[in-house]
């Protein structure tokens, strides 16, 4: 085994008043029924539960970790490969990784372009001339890629063929065949095929959400609403725009969802009841899908709505307004991950109305990354903890079987 070590100024509000201040007034007011008297009488709402955001949220604190994660492993003693440059997230799964302790040992990427680039950023790193040179060497206990989408399959069942655990960009399939295959090759091998499901791993408002939903702290779950947007911008490769390799919108940027929908739920399975797709504002990439929704129903009762697209305009100040409601049966979370949108730049913001009242928490710098450390000493101690083999193959199949099923709009 191994060891485990102030909101500014928005004049879109009523009377220019500070955000703040107008909810503090409004809420006065309410309470005293000078605003919406028949409300007033027809609720007994505890005074708590019309404090201005800001009111003490202390039981909320609980469910923040008491220190940061840090490493988990001493220098060499989990050694990984990364391959496949295809995707600008492969930074992002090396340097979680790193941070968690791993050491990075070998690339391997054709294109002389992507390699160099990539080197500048992980110099200690040596140039394999093949993936088959870094399956060959002992040492290396992982290989994490971000190929071209409809690969990524095929190349996790060479890396668990070789004895090594598999660390993917999502989405981690194109097809259910691809799926098929991986889950034979992972029973058989008894290697991990893990997804990086960055939009709630790599934001620690989502990993907050977790604990706090988890532990009950908002009741029964009854429905998830998850809301990915994205900038399309320029300079994407083509493989992007070709239908057949990235396997859809909701199979691509959509899996990031499906994948919250099954954590925040506790559902182990779900139906999709609907979905479409459709291109409405890129007719010169006719096969991108620039837009897709899906409504799913868990194995547990709960409800799901999922949208995706790829409209991000200019003007905000992040690559995406990425939303997540959680419906309870004793409160709700609303997360605002990358943006509040005209009143505070950066993300990680949770906002939380339960009984106690109303909860707005900035959690930055405050839960970390996990996840990445708990999948190093699962890889070393053939557990589980960080995430279930069958919570990653069955995000990556919803996600399949809602692009299936979608219906084209345009």
């Amino acid at each position: 085994m191994v060891r485990s070590d102030a909101l500014p100024f928005n004049p879109c509000l009523p009377f220019a008043m500070k955000r703040r201040d107008f909810l503090t007034q409004s809420a006065g007011a309410f309470a005293a029924g000078a605003i919406l008297p028949s409300f007033a009488d027809a609720q007994s709402a505890p005074a708590a539960a019309l404090a201005a955001p800001g009111a003490a949220s202390e039981h909320l604190l609980q469910f923040l970790p008491t220190a940061l994660p840090t490493p988990v492993v001493k220098p060499g003693e989990f050694v990984f490969a990364a391959a496949h440059f295809d995707h600008g997230h492969l930074s992002g799964q090396c340097t979680a990784l790193i941070n968690a302790g791993a050491t990075l040992k070998w690339i391997y990427e054709p294109d002389e372009r992507r390699r160099e680039a990539f080197l500048r950023n992980f110099k200690q790193a040596k140039v394999a001339r093949s993936l088959d040179e870094i399956l060959a060497d002992p040492e290396v206990k992982l290989v994490t890629a971000a190929a071209v989408a409809n690969l990524r399959g095929e190349i996790g069942c060479r890396v668990m063929a070789a004895g090594k655990d598999y660390f993917t960009d999502k989405t981690p399939f194109t097809t259910l065949a691809q799926i098929a295959q991986a889950r034979a090759v992972a029973a058989r091998t008894g290697r991990k095929y893990m997804v990086y499901y960055s939009e709630r791993l790599n934001v620690e408002s989502a990993m907050y959400a977790t604990d706090l939903v988890q532990a009950g702290a908002i009741g029964r779950v009854v429905q998830v609403i998850g809301m990915g947007p994205h900038r399309l911008g320029t300079g994407r490769p083509a493989w992007f725009f070709e239908r057949e390799k990235y396997g859809g919108i909701l199979c691509d940027i959509g899996s990031h969802q499906f994948e919250q929908v099954l954590t925040y739920t506790g559902a182990k399975d779900a139906t999709v009841a609907s979905a479409a797709v459709g291109n409405f504002a890129n007719p010169s990439t006719p096969e991108l899908e620039d837009f897709g929704e899906a409504t799913l129903i868990g194995d547990n009762g709960s409800t799901n709505m999922v949208r995706v697209d790829w409209f991000t305009p200019s003007g905000l100040s992040t690559w995406g307004d990425g939303r997540t409601f959680i419906l309870g049966t004793k409160g709700y979370v609303e997360l605002r991950k990358y943006v509040d949108v005209a009143r505070a730049r950066g993300g990680e913001h949770v906002f939380v109305v339960d009984d106690k009242g109303e909860h707005s928490l900035n959690v930055r710098g405050k839960v970390g990354y996990r996840f990445f450390g708990a999948l190093i000493l699962d890889c070393l101690n053939r557990t589980e903890n960080a995430m279930t083999q069958e919570h990653a193959f069955k995000a990556g199949e919803l996600c399949v079987k809602a692009q299936a099923a979608a219906r084209w709009l345009t």
